[in-house]
């Protein structure tokens, strides 16, 4: 065959391919566009005969709401559907915490609405609302057996404008009137900034909206011009995320011009974008210490993550909640909203640090989390060993302990929330949030003031014991089995009574973080509970103790080379050893 009849036959091959191709992708564009329009149709006509012949009335809201809320369950909790009437609601959680109000917190308890924090400054304050005040109605809508959401919306208004609330004084029968105007209220993205001993800043950021880089930024400079700082903590505990290019804007402060911070990958092409650093930071160089814990997710995550990739900062606490997921908010007819999980984000080293598995579920329908054997190793930019699919590891694990059961009960039926309310009614002011202290004298006077309650409060030995009593009387078992058991539980009960005594130091933590908060606010309850945060304390011993131990984690010296390695690898590693 002749080169020349050789090319064109291979030409012609190429072209046929290429034909078969573009047909093939033609079709499968086809099939799909056609499959839409099919079930849309067969939705159609499904909603169209319920809505004609059902038995019984329905609400035309009602029923799509329902159906678009199934349809959406089998993807994942980020993709949702927003209805008009939910958007101020949605712009609250997600884009800005701003809106006209008396600036208060509320809960609702046994059918009423108290107060459960105040904000400084704002209306609620300025005319001496006070946390454990119950709203008994709003502009003569009485609030008895309605929900928090309900009462929320009844308190917020356009700025300016009045609003008139009756309020009832703990102890008092009768409510009093009274008028505020509303004003515009807003909660920073940092809640506190403060620099502790040893010259560390410390900076806690509880979520990223709108402006929350700024709002770091500023905290920064200020602590920046106490003094010369040694190094800063950021606290990203508990903060469930927020607004992406915000997270990269944070990281900017900290890492030179151009670094890459996070790329998210979607099947939409459109989606797949890479972010960088774009300008100069403030702080190249200065020592850095992020907490995290199981609450950090989505930004808090990308900040945590591309800080330890760029080995930039250490990472201190708990291993993180382990979400790697994109959503984008898209505008659909009459006004609606949905939310949609558009790609996966991946952290400078490639990692995918997204824990749950939402395609696969196990056999009671619950999500899976990725199994160990699945991950994968990255490397920072130093060469440490990190993981992905398991949310983001710290360098240096500080766990924080779960609350005794009885310090959970005396919180969850507010009989710790009812003294303090009682407390600040007797007390005019107390020492400064950082100097206060619950002394032994004030923790017999809270005992006392339990004597006459009643609340709830089973011991997990308790609990066992109550079933195995049950279950010996199910099967009628000997008398004296049951007698022994009946013994054990008086015991028990016994031992019960000095709970409060034995977690003594554990509930006057959490009672004075409550009484300080009614006289500083959020910022006391931070100030005061900072002396008992072992998390904290670490960061700042690293930060404050010279920067041989800092650099050594950071360089991946020792044990450090290796940050969360899955049990099943590290099972593996030690049987060979």
């Amino acid at each position: 065959m002749s080169p020349r009849k050789h090319t064109f036959n291979a030409k012609r091959i190429a072209i046929l391919a290429i034909t078969v191709l573009l047909f093939s992708a033609f079709a499968a564009v086809k099939d799909d566009l056609f499959l839409i329009s099919k079930n849309l149709d067969i939705f159609s006509a499904v909603y169209r005969q319920i809505s004609l012949n059902y038995v019984d009335e329905t609400d035309p809201n009602m029923l799509i709401r329902t159906a678009v809320d199934a349809m959406l369950d089998d993807l994942d909790p980020y993709t949702e559907y927003i209805q008009e009437t939910e958007i101020e609601e949605y712009k609250l959680k997600y884009v800005d915490t701003k809106y006209g109000g008396i600036g208060a917190a509320i809960f609702e308890r046994d059918g009423h609405i108290y107060l459960s924090e105040l904000y400084a400054g704002y209306p609620a304050d300025q005319v001496g609302l006070a946390t454990g005040d119950e709203l008994v109605s709003i502009n003569g809508v009485v609030l008895k057996n309605k929900s928090t959401n309900e009462v929320s919306h009844l308190l917020r208004g356009a700025e300016h404008s009045e609003i008139q609330l009756q309020v009832r004084k703990p102890g008092n029968t009768q409510p009093f009137t009274q008028k505020l105007t509303r004003r515009i209220v807003r909660q920073p993205n940092v809640s506190h900034a403060v620099l502790l001993d040893g010259e560390v800043g410390y900076i806690k950021l509880d979520k990223f909206l709108e402006q929350s880089a700024k709002e770091v930024e500023i905290a920064l400079q200020h602590l920046q011009e106490k003094g010369k700082l040694r190094g800063l903590v950021v606290d990203l505990r508990d903060n469930g995320g927020g607004i992406l290019q915000e997270a990269v804007k944070i990281v900017n402060l900290f890492v030179p011009q151009g670094e890459l911070v996070v790329s998210q990958k979607g099947k939409n092409a459109t989606k797949t974008h890479s972010y960088r650093t774009m300008a100069k930071p403030i702080a190249p160089e200065l020592p850095l210490a992020v907490l995290i814990n199981g609450r950090s997710a989505s930004a808090a995550e990308i900040v945590a993550g591309a800080l330890q990739d760029l080995d930039r900062a250490v990472i201190i606490g708990e291993r993180s909640f382990g979400k790697g997921l994109v959503q984008q908010t898209f505008n659909i007819p009459y006004n609606n909203l949905i939310k949609v999980t558009v790609a996966k984000y991946y952290t400078p080293s490639g990692r995918c640090i997204q824990a749950l598995d939402f395609v696969h579920r196990d056999s009671n329908g619950e999500y899976t989390r990725v199994s160990d054997s699945l991950l994968s190793a990255f490397n920072t930019k130093r060469g440490r060993v990190v993981y992905d699919g398991s949310g983001i590891f710290p360098d240096i694990i500080v766990s924080e302990l779960p609350y005794s059961s009885i310090t959970q009960t005396l919180f969850e039926h507010y009989l710790i929330f009812d003294y303090a309310t009682a407390f600040k009614q007797e007390h005019l002011r107390i020492a400064g949030a950082d100097k206060f202290e619950v002394d032994d004298a004030l923790y017999t006077d809270f005992i006392d003031f339990l004597k006459n309650k009643d609340y709830p409060y089973f011991t997990k030995a308790e609990t066992s014991l109550n079933k195995l009593m049950a279950l010996a009387e199910t099967e009628k078992k000997p008398e004296e089995i049951v007698q022994e058991l009946g013994v054990l539980a008086k015991k028990i009960y016994q031992n019960k009574q000095q709970d409060i005594v034995l977690n003594g130091e554990e509930i006057k933590k959490v009672l004075g973080g409550e009484i300080v908060s009614r006289y500083y606010y959020k910022n006391g309850r931070t100030a005061f509970l900072s002396k008992y945060d072992e998390q904290l304390q670490r960061a700042k011993t690293l930060l404050s103790s010279g920067t041989t131990e800092y650099y050594s984690i950071l360089a991946g010296e020792g044990k450090h080379k290796i940050i969360g390695r899955p049990e099943t690898f590290l099972a593996s590693a030690e049987t060979t050893d």
